[in-house]
């Protein structure tokens, strides 16, 4: 877990649950600095977005994501 003192979806606008500097349940987070031949060479894009946004996001991916599971949660 991270420790955080607020999180808000950029989707949806929604504040994810936080108790005592943790985050209390699913999100994603992006922080992603675009590279050499893109449109957006050396900008970074960061967002958060509430597990039920993600999961509407990735519905509509045509080629799915790969799912694994982790057997220990650190």
């Amino acid at each position: 877990m991270r420790e955080a003192n607020k999180i808000i979806c950029n989707q949806c606008e929604r504040e994810l649950k936080i108790e005592q500097g943790y985050l209390k349940e699913g999100s994603f987070s992006v922080d992603y600095a675009f590279g050499y031949f893109s449109s957006k060479d050396g900008v970074r894009h960061k967002f958060d977005l509430c597990e039920e946004c993600y999961d509407k996001m990735v519905s509509r991916f045509r080629i799915p994501v790969e799912v694994t599971t982790n057997h220990e949660l650190l």
